[in-house]
This record gives structure tokens, sequence and C-alpha cells, in this order.
């Protein structure tokens, strides 16, 4: 076209030749001839080249259907191009590689430049009405390690106020936790949350909008009161506003996050929480530019339902406590107290800890970690099985992770014959005593060199003995002439009774 306009400027403007022009632009003369004899001016029309057939023509419908369907996979499921031309082998072709390669190629470049023929509706929610949840993978440095975490986002529909949680793991302790701390923040409960078809809430997926929700989640709902909407099957659209903060999130708070190193999963979700709430003053609203997302959320919060106490969410499961009063959970064991081993005990799982409840209705409280194979010990556990069986303190696993104070008097004590059973006595004040009173009279036992379990007991029993108050008491006598302390009628005394044995 740019070609066209050149040639009709220098013949029919500028007064040049069809041959000068035709030359100067490097096209044949006939052709520029047949341009300026048209009455107007016209883009040329050139007719389609038609390619050669190629060898790869039989299979090109076979190949773009297994491109396609490789399109609607996981990632790590799709075939390679070298996969799919060995198959294509198999039938038959014997063009080469490349053939097979250029045309994938071309046909991915294809598929991502096609238009999407998708609409999609805005939304607009009232103050109050509801909220979206969501989940996403991110990664952090975590006590010296570089940790995968599950980061919970729970976000206002109308304020867009927003509160990010990050876990080790995706399951429903986790789910009830994140919900309880966002509900906190938020000051309320709005009257209706939409998730997608996460497995922590949905069982089974019926037909259109039919769900089978899990029994605890629908406990939950049922303690904060609002109602539950699920998605439609691959409608991420439906909850827009939860996956657009999951992206801007992204780049902006847990960016930060994974520049810095942190001790420990609560010192990070402390920093998120404040994170969360500094951008609420810095973001303006997206419907009322000239306020931002705080001043929303106020306005939003006193339309909220009064948030309830934390819903209890803790996910139970029975377990047989082992010969070595241990039980398993998650690929790593803890010890329990030793009175419950071949017992079936209750576990009820926190985010943060372990519960369990033995038979007698007693609960222990475990630290819960989220490594593998890994077995935790509590020596405290183990006190009431040493008594009976003492020489187990000299190589016994728990017994490691005692205080530096006992760790020292067991050392001095197995030096001397029966130490063990000593320390075994030992020991068993724990239980009577406590362990602060026990580690007190540990060291000034150690101080004074004096190793053995009647010093220690000893020492104890005078930390323990309770001070006497002093008891006033009152009478009606008064004295006129107060007494005074003259130790010398002592000593009068001394001398009367020496002379009297002289």
């Amino acid at each position: 076209m740019g070609t066209l306009s050149k040639l009709r400027r220098l013949v029919i403007r500028d007064g040049m030749s069809v041959r000068q022009a035709s030359r100067r632009l490097g096209i044949s003369r006939n052709t520029a001839t047949k341009w300026l004899s048209e009455p107007e001016m016209v883009e040329p029309q050139y007719p389609v080249r038609q390619s050669p057939p190629s060898v790869l023509d039989p299979f090109k419908d076979q190949l773009v259907t297994w491109l396609r369907a490789d399109s609607h996979r996981n990632k790590r499921e799709r075939r390679g191009i070298k996969a799919l031309f060995e198959a294509l082998r198999a039938m038959g072709y014997g063009g080469s590689s490349t053939v097979v390669y250029r045309f994938a190629k071309r046909w991915k470049l294809e598929q991502s430049n096609a238009p999407k023929n998708v609409g999609f509706v805005p939304l607009h929610f009232e103050l109050g009405e509801a909220f979206q949840f969501d989940w996403s993978c991110e990664y952090a440095f975590i006590g010296g390690l570089r940790r995968r975490l599950e980061v919970a986002h729970i976000k206002l529909a109308a304020s867009r106020a927003f509160l990010l949680v990050a876990y080790f793991t995706q399951t429903h302790e986790m789910l009830f936790d994140a919900h309880a701390r966002g509900f906190a923040v938020f000051g309320g409960v709005p009257a209706r949350g939409i998730y997608d078809n996460m497995k922590t809430a949905v069982d089974k997926i019926g037909k259109g909008k039919q769900r089978s929700v899990n029994a605890r989640f629908e406990a939950m709902t049922g303690h904060y009161l609002f109602d539950h909407e699920f998605c439609n099957r691959a409608a991420g659209w439906e909850k827009g506003i939860v996956e657009k903060n999951v992206q801007d999130r992204r780049r902006g708070v847990m960016r930060e996050a994974t520049e810095r190193r942190w001790s420990s999963l609560a010192e990070l979700n402390e920093w998120l929480q404040r994170a969360c709430q500094e951008a609420w003053e810095q973001l303006s609203h997206p419907e009322w530019s000239e306020l931002s997302i705080a001043d929303v959320w106020q306005d939003e919060a006193s339309r909220l339902m009064p948030c309830p106490k934390p819903f209890d969410g803790y996910v139970e499961h029975p377990v047989r406590v082992s010969s070595t009063s241990l039980i398993q959970y998650q690929r790593n064991r803890y010890s329990v107290p030793c009175e419950w081993v071949h017992a079936v005990v209750s576990l009820r799982v926190y985010p943060e800890y372990l519960l369990v409840v033995g038979p007698d209705g007693q609960a222990a409280r475990l630290e819960r970690h989220f490594g593998r194979d890994q077995t935790i010990y509590d020596w405290q556990h183990y006190i009431a099985l040493v008594e009976r069986k003492p020489g187990a303190l000299r190589n016994g696993a728990p017994f490691r992770d005692m205080p530096e104070s006992l760790v020292e008097l067991q050392r001095q004590l197995l030096k001397h014959p029966g130490g063990d059973r000593v320390m075994a006595q030992v020991l068993s004040a724990v239980n009577l005593h406590g362990l602060e009173s026990v580690l007190v009279a540990t060291e000034l036992a150690l101080q004074t060199g004096r190793v053995s379990a009647d010093h220690v007991l000893n020492v104890i029993a005078r930390l323990k003995e309770p001070i006497s108050a002093r008891v006033e008491i009152s009478t009606p006598l008064q004295l006129s002439t107060p007494a005074l302390a003259n130790l010398e009628r002592y000593d009068a005394l001394r001398d009367e009774q020496e002379a009297s044995h002289e």
C-alpha cells in the first residue's frame, strides 16, 4: 500500500515518467501501469501462494488433537514434542522431527494469540455482605531454612480489607484458624462467605450448585452464623476479588516477606498482620478513589455481625500409644505419659500444638512439629516408668533433653553404685513438688558438693516449708511497765547454777 502511494505521488504529482518511477521503486513497469490505470486508489490484491504438500499433512489432525488435549492437562502431565514425534513415527510418519517442532510451535503461538471469547460481568457487594477466601503457595526463610508456605487470603468483598495468614500445611485446623484470625482483625463476621471447591470444605461436587459440605466446615459456619457459597467448576472469576488479591500481595507484601529471615512462623504472621493493616491506609479503594481501604473498612465494620469467641477448630483422631509411649502423626512421633502405654487416646490437632486426651480424661499438650521422621520426647512423661526401671536412665533417649543441672547431677550420681536408683528418686520429686523446685534444689546441692537424693529432697522440703505468719492477739490486759531485754539476768542465773555445781 505504501509503494502504491509513492508511485501515485511520483507520477501524478511530480510528473515523473512511469519507467523512471518503477525503476526507483523497484517494481515492474507493467505493474505500475496497471496500478495507475485504476480510477481510485485501491489496495492491490495478490493471489495466495499455494505451498507444496508436506509429509506431515496426513498426520496434522491427529497432532492437533494431541496438542489440544495436552493444553487442558497439568503442566507435569503434558507430553513434550519429542514424545509426540515418536508417537507419529509409530503411526507411520516418515518425516523429520523439525517439521513436527515447527508446526507445534506455530500452533501454540496461534492459540496464545487467539481472542478469548469470554466475557465477565462486574460484581458489586454491599457493606457487610460477603467475604472471599482463597489459598496460595509461597516460599520464605523460616528458622534458617527455605520453607514452602500455604498462605490463606481472606478479603472483605465491599471494603477490600484483607488479611494474610501463613501455615505449613493446608488442612482443616489451618482453615478454621485463618477464619478466626480474619474475623478478629475485621471486627466482625460478614453474612456470606465465597469459596472455591477446596477439599477442606467440599467432600463431593454434585450437579450445578449441589455440594456435599464437610461436617467440620459446616460446624464452623454455624458457629459464626454466615452462609457459605461455592463457585462453579473452573469459574475463579466468581471470587475474582480475592483472586486478584493473591497476585497483588505476591508482588507486594509477600515479596518483602521472602526477602527477610524469620525465626518462627508466629513472627512472620505477626508481621503479615501489621503489613496488611498498613496497606489498608496506603491503598485507595477501587470504587471510591478518594477514600482508602481503611476508610471504607471503618464503615463496613459497623455493619458486620458481632464476632463470637473463636471456633474450637481442632481435628480429632484416635491413635494408639506404642510400647515406648509414643504416638505417630504426620510422619512424626511424639511422647505421651507412660501410663497410657498400649491405650487408645484422642489426638486433637490444632495449628500450633497437639492435645492428647488419655483414657482417664487427663490431657497432655505437645508442641507440633512440621518436619518429617522426627521423634519428639518429653522426659517428664517417663518419670513413672524409671521409678520401676531406674537402669533405663543411663542410656534413655528421652533424658538427653533434661535441664543442664539435672544432667550434671545424673553424671555425678552414676559414678557410684546405685546412682541410677538415687537419680530416679530425685526425678520422682518433679511430679510431687514441680520442676522449678527440683531444679533449685539440684543447683544448691551441686554447689555444696553433696550429691545425694536425701540432700536434694531435704532442700526441697525446706523450700516448700510454709512460713508461719505472725498472729496478733487482742487482750484487755495492758502492761504498766513494758518488759526490757536484759541479758545480764541470764548471766546471773548461769553464775548461780555454776556455784551450785561446785
